[in-house]
């Protein structure tokens, strides 16, 4: 992204919200929210992130700001969210550095756990109104009509060109998540190997505060048991991985899953493939996802009673 390439609102936002206009863009990217990383005129490192207001954004940010005020290795918040048109708009601190610790091994799977239960445990002790509704990759709980969460850019492609095996899957995983009678916590639901840098060893920040869902602690430690491996295009780790990470978690939380809450954490992570598979399917992109659910898909729903 170019400096002329900034949205007319962001000079006028940065001026009235941290008190200096922008002066060079750093990057920027689009996804499920806009991003950019800005060096102000006073010579102030910034990141400024705006997606459409849903009512969750509010939530996700004053959680983020209690865990960098508890020193939890995360952005701290420079504004509360505000409204420009449609879009909600915040600002955080620039933590640049570190590197993507990659693999889909249990050893790599258990350093994700570890930092994952933390995460959830500092979580426990935050209290904010729940982030709804959840990111759309973990909104099984949605009532809209059919299977998939209503997601119209999605919705208006081919809908034949998703496989019967992704399909099955979803169906019968969101039928095990929707039997579940647990309670919800608040959680990262979007726990990817992108989102975390890590120095000498040790986790330096975990980024995406947006992606905050509100899901059994099972479920959400089983999404992320999955896509801890995803360093961009996502795809499936090992079954042994998944099962490391899972172990591991409940260790380091010093709690073992019920029978229930093991199932539910095999069905969760099941549902996050089958989206991104059939996302994989309407781009007709490379099908990372689609082969690697084919593959496993009866052993993981063996495990989610599915």
């Amino acid at each position: 992204m170019s400096f002329e390439e900034l949205p007319d609102w962001l000079p006028s936002w940065c001026r009235e919200h941290l008190g200096a206009a922008p002066a060079d863009v750093l990057f920027g990217r689009e996804g499920v929210s806009a991003v950019c990383g800005l060096r102000l005129s006073d010579g102030t490192e910034v990141v400024v992130k705006a997606r459409p207001d849903d009512g969750r954004a509010g939530s996700c940010v004053a959680a983020q700001a209690q865990l960098a005020e508890r020193g939890f290795p995360c952005p701290r918040p420079l504004t509360p969210v505000t409204g420009v048109g449609p879009l909600a708009v915040h600002a955080e601190e620039h933590l640049p550095g570190g590197d993507m610790l990659r693999g889909d091994s249990p050893e790599v799977a258990v350093r994700y756990a570890e930092v994952f239960a933390r995460l959830m445990a500092e979580l426990a002790g935050v209290t904010v109104p729940p982030p709804l509704p959840n990111p759309r990759w973990a909104r099984w709980d949605h009532a809209d009509p059919g299977l998939w969460p209503a997601i119209g850019f999605l919705d208006e492609r081919d809908q034949s060109a998703v496989p019967a095996h992704v399909t099955e899957t979803a169906v019968r995983v969101r039928r095990r998540l929707l039997a579940a009678r647990l309670p919800c916590v608040l959680g990262h639901a979007d726990y990817e190997a992108q989102n975390l840098r890590w120095h000498g060893g040790r986790i330096r920040v975990v980024h995406d505060w947006d992606s905050l869902g509100w899901q059994p602690e099972a479920a959400l430690a089983g999404a992320a048991s999955e896509t801890f491996v995803n360093t961009g295009a996502p795809s499936l780790p090992p079954i042994e991985s998944s099962a490391a990470f899972l172990t591991a978690y409940q260790e380091l939380r010093g709690r073992a899953f019920t029978a229930e809450e093991h199932e539910v954490a095999w069905a969760a992570g099941l549902w996050t493939a089958a989206h991104n598979a059939r996302w994989e399917a309407l781009h007709g992109s490379r099908p990372l996802s689609i082969d690697t659910l084919r593959d496993q898909a009866a052993e993981r729903l063996r495990r989610a009673n599915a």
